[in-house]
């Protein structure tokens, strides 16, 4: 009798520990599982202009709850969250008035830059109002740009970020191509369409580079637009909008949601 009350005794401590440990581990797996500090730089591109839904305290820079940064922020609860980027950020803004946010704490730093610096807003403005050779000569300009001055301003931003948030997992997000090919569509010439393409990949790579050189994570949006393209039959993008300018040439609260955030999802 005692014997058997002594093996119920061992049998019921054996399960009270491993319940115990169990129960740390997976404590222990939850608290490892929750993100740290999470902090959005950028350009329009990862404000969210084209959303609509604008935080009324972001004023100019137009931070929409339906941004990528945004939507992943509330999907996965970092322990904080700073959104700094702004409409019409260029390298230089993100230097002298976005990293405040920044610490050795941080975990996740996302970032689309370089679009503004690059002109993009003249070489769409060129292209729509000016002819085939004036659109192609203002891209030719752009790529030469991005060829021998985008990639130092893009240093600065990388080298500034990995200085003040040395343990983060840094994603830096691209531009998707703006036009689907070879498919009848009111607006610019096809050769226009294919020169402004060809001119976004051609960032794309110049960005892709700098920001592997540096250990980040490159994440390519123009996969998961595909078939989404101005001129397509459901395109994430605003195509020229007279009513409100500037969401002119930027992803629609379906291209946040469709097109940036899982490319953010799978990098991050």
């Amino acid at each position: 009798m005692r014997r058997s009350r002594l093996v119920l005794f061992l049998t019921a401590l054996v399960l009270a520990v491993t319940a115990a440990l169990t129960g740390a581990t997976a404590a222990q797996a939850s608290t490892q599982a929750a993100p740290g500090p999470y902090v959005a730089l950028g350009d329009s591109y990862a404000s969210g202009v084209g959303a609509g839904s604008y935080i009324s305290s972001s004023g100019d820079c137009k931070r929409s709850t339906k941004a990528h940064p945004y939507l992943w922020a509330a999907a996965n609860s970092p322990s904080s969250f700073s959104f700094t980027a702004c409409s019409g950020a260029r390298t230089g803004d993100v230097l002298s008035g976005q990293l405040g946010p920044l610490s050795a704490s941080t975990a996740l730093v996302s970032i689309s830059i370089g679009g503004n610096d690059a002109g993009f807003a003249d070489v769409m403005t060129t292209c729509v109002l000016q002819s085939d050779s004036s659109c192609l000569s203002r891209i030719a300009t752009a790529r030469a740009f991005v060829d021998s001055t985008l990639p130092g301003r893009l240093d600065g931003v990388y080298t500034a970020i990995r200085d003040r948030a040395p343990n983060a997992h840094v994603v830096v997000l691209g531009y998707p191509r703006f036009y689907r090919l070879g498919t009848s569509c009111i607006g610019l010439s096809e050769t226009k369409r294919k020169a402004i393409n060809d001119a976004s990949d051609h960032l794309n790579t110049a960005i892709a580079a700098r920001a592997r050189a540096y250990g980040f994570t490159f994440g390519d949006v123009r996969t998961t637009f595909t078939g989404h393209e101005i001129c397509s039959s459901d395109s994430w993008l605003h195509s020229v909008d007279w009513l409100n300018i500037g969401n002119s040439y930027h992803p629609k609260a379906a291209g946040q949601s469709g097109g940036y955030l899982p490319v953010l999802d799978a990098a991050a």
